[in-house]
């Protein structure tokens, strides 16, 4: 779907500093290497930046086509939001880091924003690879240009690339326990997603699926990685506990909300919206909500209907495609995907209210912004 003007500014607010610190995290990796080896490793770095989408599959530059950077953006604005580390007007004696550059205070945050998009990066590697996806942004996936062994090696690599970055935090002036808390923030998450990615998989052969079944799946392999970028630009801006769990708790709801925003733009959203098959989601037989709901609240005939439809193997037809939204209407499945939507829109707002306003505009900022990713995605609700 087309990205609106305000949702895009917010997302590109940051993106400059936060490609560059990506860029920096993939060049310091190599810094101590020989020439020869350094040669060697050109390949393997260069899956690295094709998968970013830095260059081509013949590792030469192009147009930067790199995604929309959320969870970083997200992670800089909570940040922010959370005084930027006494980058607040009405502290005795707060002023910028004597740093270049007016956004200078973003320094201290910039070694966590780009390891929480490297560590997205691995995951969607290792995704691919799983999924047996060919296609990632309209181009082919890296797994399907090298090979699987590579694909996962790559992946790793970029895991690991996550986890320096992160360290590179200390040179920033962030304090060692706050350091050393954010890497546990990080890897307890790594964790939670490889469990939603296991059920996730596991969900693949099943028709017995709940919808809260499928909450607990989503909550953690998409929703916990915002929710950490949330609490870890939280804990870079401050020591208020109170404000470090609101925003996490923010971060949560947005991934439960933009998970289920894709559900439905995956049913009924049109080709001219996506750009993508109109109900592609069920020719494709994917089990997201919209299905689970219409399987749990069908009459028997429109069950077993569904259950034949998506055990089978064979194609799934127009006419069938037309049935099953026939049965989504019968089930209200539309209306209940919407409330389910405005409700976790509703946490994230309130999350945000209960936030302690600092006065620096500055933070204020941030949390108009923070507010505009929730009313991006409550759209979708309204129309």
């Amino acid at each position: 779907m087309t990205v609106s003007p305000t949702i895009q500014s917010t997302l590109s607010r940051y993106r400059p500093e936060i490609l560059a610190a990506l860029r920096c995290a993939l060049k310091e990796a190599n810094e101590g290497a020989s020439p020869q080896a350094a040669a060697a490793l050109v390949p393997f770095y260069g899956q690295m930046q094709y998968h970013l989408g830095w260059v081509d599959s013949h590792f030469s530059p192009v147009s930067d086509s790199t995604g929309k950077l959320m969870r970083p953006t997200l992670l800089l604005l909570a940040y922010e939001a959370a005084g930027a580390w006494k980058l607040n007007d009405n502290i005795s004696g707060a002023q910028l880091p004597a740093k270049e550059g007016p956004a200078s205070h973003l320094r201290r945050a910039l070694p966590a924003a780009a390891a929480v998009e490297l560590t997205h990066n691995f995951t969607l590697i290792h995704d691919d690879i799983e999924d047996g996806d060919l296609e990632r942004h309209h181009q082919p996936t890296l797994w399907s240009i090298w090979g699987i062994q590579h694909g996962i090696n790559t992946g790793d690599g970029m895991f690991a690339l996550g986890r320096l970055a992160l360290w590179r935090s200390l040179d920033e002036g962030v304090e060692p326990d706050i350091a050393v808390r954010l890497g546990e923030v990080l890897d307890q998450t790594c964790l939670v997603i490889s469990e939603g990615q296991y059920l996730d998989i596991s969900f693949e052969s099943r028709l017995d699926i709940s919808v809260s079944m499928y909450m607990d799946m989503i909550g953690r392999k998409t929703a916990s990685l915002m929710a950490c970028a949330a609490k870890m630009g939280a804990l870079l801006g401050t020591r208020d506990e109170e404000t470090i769990e609101r925003l996490h708790r923010f971060g949560h709801a947005m991934g439960i909300a933009f998970q289920v925003r894709d559900d439905m733009l995956g049913i009924w959203a049109s080709a001219e919206e996506t750009g993508k098959t109109h109900a592609g989601d069920i020719y494709r037989r994917k089990k997201s909500l919209p299905v689970l709901h219409a399987l749990e609240h069908a009459n028997s005939r429109d069950k077993q209907f569904l259950q034949q439809i998506y055990g089978q193997a064979s194609p799934i037809t127009g006419e069938y495609v037309e049935e099953v939204l026939a049965i989504f209407a019968r089930t209200e499945t539309l209306t209940y995907c919407r409330a389910f939507l405005a409700k976790q829109c509703h946490i994230a707002h309130e999350a945000l209210a209960n936030v302690p306003h600092a006065t620096s505009t500055t933070a204020a900022r941030a949390l108009d912004d923070l507010q505009t990713l929730v009313h991006f995605v409550e759209d979708i609700v309204k129309n």
